[in-house]
């Protein structure tokens, strides 16, 4: 019987035969999407803070009451929004591109996540938080601490928890109805998703900070060596924003919202009928 040296038989493979890609076991594929997860993190992290504090620290004006110029605000919110933009494409193949605890548990809740995997997900998240972190106080010559967390403008503790909750449930909701919810416009869904903490963080990031993001608010706090009294409410608002979005999804997936308004995904108008 002619092999090649490798032991594949060309009596039964012919010329454009494919070999067979190996299955994973669960646990495997745990572990996988787990790393791929802890580097899109890392990534969408790294080069979030790195825009956050050259921003920060090169910004020339500020606003009349001497808070955070608007041109300052939109530059941090490009900076994350277009990180996580570019990341969650690049990464959800593998790991769905979560990059959020707040998210991950959004997805749990609503049944489209594991939660084994969502067990493994969130430790990972924060240690590539923390590596993020240090890594940029390590390497840009700029305090870290301009990325950290904090209220601004007078916003009051109840206020800032409050705006988390919000703008976490924006973001976890196009989450679910772009990325879980599949449909023709599925690829498209790391637009979205980018736009949506975009939105958030224009109007959040001279108020709270614009975090929406355990994570994110973490490994900023722990290179800096810097938490605020109310760190707190960076975790509990987007954990609150998260049971809002995934109980009102659950909710209209209950209530069978596609058949409120029909043919949205026809390729012709005559499928919507």
């Amino acid at each position: 019987m002619a092999t090649q040296p490798n032991g594949v038989d060309h009596k039964h493979h012919g010329p454009g035969w494919r070999r067979v890609k190996p299955s994973l076991s669960p646990t495997e594929a745990h572990l996988v999407a787990t790393v791929g997860e802890f580097v899109g993190t890392f990534l969408f992290l790294y080069f979030s803070y790195g825009g956050n504090v050259m921003a920060a620290s090169r910004a020339g004006t500020t606003a009349p009451t001497g808070g955070m110029s608007s041109e300052t605000v939109v530059f941090i919110s490009l900076a994350y929004s277009f990180s996580l933009l570019v990341n969650v494409w690049a990464f959800y193949r593998i790991s769905g591109g979560l990059f959020n605890p707040a998210v991950t548990l959004g997805l749990c809740l609503s049944s489209q996540l594991p939660w084994v995997r969502g067990l493994f997900f969130v430790p990972a998240q924060l240690l590539a938080s923390l590596c993020a972190g240090g890594l940029v106080s390590a390497m840009f010559p700029v305090d870290v601490s301009e990325a950290n967390s904090v209220l601004g403008g007078g916003t009051s503790v109840t206020q800032g928890l409050f705006m988390e909750m919000f703008f976490t449930a924006l973001l976890v909701f196009v989450v679910l109805m772009l990325a879980s919810e599949k449909s023709k416009d599925t690829f498209l869904a790391p637009i979205g998703i980018g736009l949506a903490l975009f939105v958030a963080m224009l109007a959040g990031t001279a108020y709270t900070g614009g975090s929406l993001n355990p994570a994110r608010s973490l490994g900023c706090a722990v290179a800096a060596r810097s938490f605020p009294g109310y760190h707190w409410i960076y975790w509990l608002g987007p954990v609150l924003g998260s049971l809002l979005s995934a109980g009102f999804y659950v909710l209209v997936k209950y209530i069978h919202y596609e058949k409120a308004n029909p043919g949205q995904d026809a390729e012709h108008p005559s499928e919507s009928v």
